[in-house]
């Protein structure tokens, strides 16, 4: 059985329908403790809805410490508009708000797509955790009282329409943080002259993690019966693979276990994970060859 405080790394779960982030981190804490490693602590890297399935990166030990980086990663969403109804959560929970018979020929969805893609202005749904005076915009919302959310700024990566049929649009959006896939439909339906929600939504990556790395529910549950633990788990620095590595050696990683200053660097300025051989030390940024520790990590050389 693994030391619990050797547990350190990623957990990709591909989230099924209708299991909230929450819930998932709890399957895991739950499995964990099956397997006798109950004082793992445990966190996702970024909210999924219920009604959305993919990619949940779940961190374990010090790998929480990277659940903020991953909550500011990009992401990239496969997800479903039907055309001619507009609900008031607009996806499928809500309840009709708008309806029109308009329905857009996959030429006219290709034309349009342009406009939604770089920098935009979107207003968030009104069904959002977005916080209002001290109250989640959904709890309002539910009240039945009327939710005005300002318009933010965020950036649609690349966006294409994978296909359209029967008043229906599937397409793929790699986006920036802060961007709700809801609004992008809505938004995309009015622009063609009619209304939509959305009826699918699965997210296919989150930062550096993407489908091919994703688990099912069945398979962490193996975990908790007995099933190695290595079977599902990613090291720690596969939440890093999209920075560069900076390569210490003994003397400079103490350095930077102790909170000293590295100076001379020759590497250009940037964030860099900092590693002794194959063990991650610390987050860390560089500038003007010196070296700052944005977030360090208290893992076991491989050595120990």
């Amino acid at each position: 059985m693994p030391d619990p405080g050797r547990v350190n790394g990623w957990i990709i779960l591909d989230k099924p329908l209708e299991l909230g982030s929450t819930q998932a981190v709890g399957a895991v804490k739950r499995n964990l403790r099956s397997a006798g490693l109950g004082k793992v602590k445990v966190g996702h890297g970024g909210t999924l809805d219920p009604l959305a399935t993919g990619v949940l990166p779940i961190a374990l030990g010090e790998a929480t410490k990277l659940c903020g980086r991953m909550l500011d990663a990009s992401k990239e969403y496969a997800f479903t508009i039907a055309f001619g109804t507009e609900t008031d959560t607009l996806d499928l929970e809500g309840k009709v708000i708008a309806e029109s018979a308009v329905r857009p020929s996959r030429a006219e969805l290709e034309a349009v797509l342009p406009r939604f893609t770089g920098p935009i202005e979107q207003v968030p749904p009104a069904y959002s955790a977005l916080m209002i005076d001290g109250q989640r915009a959904y709890d309002l919302a539910r009240k039945g009282e009327a939710v005005a959310l300002k318009s933010r700024s965020v950036t649609i990566h690349a966006l294409r329409l994978e296909g359209a049929e029967a008043g229906h649009a599937t397409l793929v959006a790699h986006v920036s943080k802060g961007t709700y896939i809801r609004s992008l439909a809505r938004d995309i339906a009015r622009a063609l002259g009619t209304v939509g929600h959305v009826t699918m939504l699965r997210r296919l990556r989150a930062g550096p993690f993407g489908l091919d790395r994703a688990i099912s529910l069945d398979n962490l549950n193996e975990v908790g019966k007995g099933a190695p633990l290595e079977n599902v788990l990613l090291p720690l620095e596969a939440g890093l693979v999209d920075i560069p590595a900076l390569n210490l050696d003994p003397e400079q990683a103490r350095a930077v276990r102790q909170g000293r200053v590295l100076t001379g660097l020759p590497q250009g300025d940037g964030l860099y994970w900092a590693r002794l051989e194959d063990t991650p030390v610390a987050l860390v940024e560089l500038s003007g060859g010196n070296v700052r520790v944005v977030r360090g990590f208290n893992l076991p050389d491989v050595a120990e």
